[in-house]
């Protein structure tokens, strides 16, 4: 699969989640468009996940799976909220800075998988490649596709994603829910 940006584009897009990062815990606003030169594409819609990691570690991840702000603009956001904001961590400080490596998923489209069973929605999911949300009336979760590195088992990972939902880990085998695949191209420090 070829990427969509080449290797200073993606370069370019780390450098300006980092930035966005620093610049936040230094109590200052990056103005990108001041400070680089930016190809016109990339200022595009597009949806990104920014996931930081320290020592091979989860140490923040948060994004949208739909475009919703120009790319450049959606990795900002989302690079400062991951190292702000993800609940389940405290905020980054500025001394553990130079100790996170930065990824940025940048979602491709989305589309619905159609199942009639439990056992034909585990024939239809790509590990590796797809990124899943699952979707119960109002309430939906997703792992990105890194996550079959820790979880490879379907049904575990299924039941992983269950439990993020807020609902028991057999929701995906018990009930009629949506789910829907996506891939991503990433971009890695």
């Amino acid at each position: 699969m070829s990427s969509s940006y080449t290797d200073q584009e993606k370069k370019l897009l780390l450098k300006i989640a980092r930035d966005s990062i620093q610049y936040t815990l230094e109590g200052k606003l990056l103005n990108i468009q001041d400070n680089y030169t930016i190809p016109d594409h990339l200022f595009d819609y597009g949806a990104t996940f920014v996931t930081l990691t320290k020592f091979g570690e989860l140490r923040g991840c948060i994004g949208a799976l739909e475009p919703s702000m120009p790319l450049v603009e959606d990795v900002r956001v989302h690079a400062i909220a991951a190292a702000t904001q993800d609940y389940r961590f405290n905020p980054l400080v500025l001394d553990e800075l130079p100790d996170i490596q930065i990824e940025i998923s940048v979602i491709k489209p989305i589309g619905q998988i159609n199942f009639a069973s439990p056992d034909d929605l585990l024939q239809k999911i790509n590990p590796y490649e797809d990124g899943i949300i699952i979707e119960d009336g109002r309430h939906r979760a997703t792992f990105l596709p890194q996550v079959w590195e820790k979880i490879p088992n379907k049904e575990q990972f299924l039941s992983s994603l269950c439990l993020k939902l807020g609902a028991t880990p057999d929701l995906w085998r018990s009930e009629k829910i949506n789910v829907y695949r996506y891939g991503v191209e990433k971009l890695i420090e």
